[in-house]
Formats: structure tokens, C-alpha cells, sequence
């Protein structure tokens, strides 16, 4: 394979879930740490040479660059186990993690966010009223999600795959964004499983 350059914030989920599927499978990647806060990701150089759009995390392979966490977790994991043979099962796989992008993400990561690194007095007053909204939102996705790990181990089949990658990378730092996980006893279960796969790394690794 190419040489891997994650251009990332090592605090955001959706660059982490890059590094744990590059972990799990063995790859070597390079970091380079772009802080967001202070608006890296903006400036001419990023925009003209990393991604156009302003965002990470961008997984470079060689001289070219992926953007999108779940395209790049898909580019590493391609022939892997994490991706299932069957085509039905790869279906499945894929809508958990559209599930992740459009019900999951935008509440549970966005709250971390705002709450644990930009901290709630600092949010303007629009982004204060979204957070009732935000919270439901976000707790509906983990209800969701407890119930379908209530009776089995992975989301999808009988072994780990790139949906379970997806949706662990912000699940199992929810409590950050205010989220209860002791309400969720199949998430903490489902979490431990994930902890426990050869070659993992944690977010803060």
C-alpha cells in the first residue's frame, strides 16, 4: 500500500475511527494534527492543497487525498474482514454507518463538541437552543442502537466491521457531549467487545 498520511484533529471521532481501522488491520499512518479551534483547516495552503472543503479528517494515500471518514475507512478496509463477503451483509454494514453520519454524528458529536471543547458559554445563542434538540436526537440514536445490541454482539453479522468502527468512534466517548451511557448496558457491552480486538488503539493514542 501507499504511504498514509491522516491529515486530522486527534480529539474527533471521525479521524479516530481512521486510525482504529488502520490499527486493527495492521497499516502504518503517518499524523499530521491540524488545530480546529484556531481555524487550520481554513487557511489557503489546507484549502488549496489538502481538501477544498475545509475539513478533516482527509486520509492522503500517496499524492492523493480522500476526504470523507467512513470513504477512507472503507479505502483501508477494502478485502478485510471488516468489510462482509456477503452482499446483503455489506448493505447492512453500509446503512449503519449512513445511520452514524445522519442520525448519530450530527447530535452525539456535535454536543461533545460544543460542551467538552468549546464549552457552553461560548456558544452563540443559536447553537444554545439546538442543544434540546441535539440531546433528543442523540439519545434516540443510542436507544436505537442498544436495542439492536441486545441480542448480538455486532452490528452487522457475527464479527466486527467498519459499522461497528463507525458508530464506536463517538458512542464511547458520548458521556463528553452529556449522554448517559449506563443507560445503554448492550453499548457498554458492544464497547468493551471493540476495546478488546487485537491491535486496538484508544482515541487518545
Amino acid at each position: 500500500m501507499e504511504r498514509l498520511v491522516l491529515h486530522e484533529y486527534a480529539q474527533s471521532g471521525n479521524c479516530y475511527k481512521i486510525r482504529l481501522t488502520a490499527a486493527l488491520l495492521g497499516f502504518p499512518i503517518e499524523r499530521r494534527e491540524y488545530d480546529i479551534i484556531r481555524g487550520e483547516t481554513r487557511t489557503p495552503e489546507f484549502l488549496a492543497q489538502v481538501n477544498a472543503n475545509g475539513r478533516i479528517p482527509v486520509l492522503q494515500v500517496g499524492g492523493r487525498f480522500l476526504p470523507e471518514s467512513n470513504a477512507a475507512c472503507w479505502y483501508l478496509a477494502e478485502d478485510s474482514a471488516l468489510i462482509p463477503g456477503d452482499r446483503f451483509a455489506r448493505a447492512d454494514m453500509l446503512r449503519w454507518m449512513f445511520f452514524e453520519q445522519y442520525s448519530h454524528e450530527p447530535n452525539v458529536a456535535t454536543l461533545r463538541f460544543w460542551l467538552a471543547f468549546v464549552g457552553e458559554g461560548n456558544l452563540s445563542e443559536a447553537q444554545r437552543a439546538q442543544i434540546p434538540a441535539k440531546r433528543a436526537g442523540g439519545e434516540a440514536a443510542l436507544e436505537l442502537m442498544d436495542e439492536h445490541l441486545a441480542s448480538r454482539d455486532w452490528m452487522v453479522g457475527a464479527g466486527a466491521t467498519l459499522a461497528d468502527i463507525a458508530l464506536f468512534a463517538y458512542s464511547h466517548v458520548a458521556d463528553g457531549g452529556g449522554f448517559e451511557l449506563a443507560r445503554y448496558p448492550a453499548i457498554q457491552r458492544w464497547i468493551s467487545r471493540i476495546e478488546a480486538l487485537p491491535g486496538f488503539v484508544s482515541i487518545d493514542g
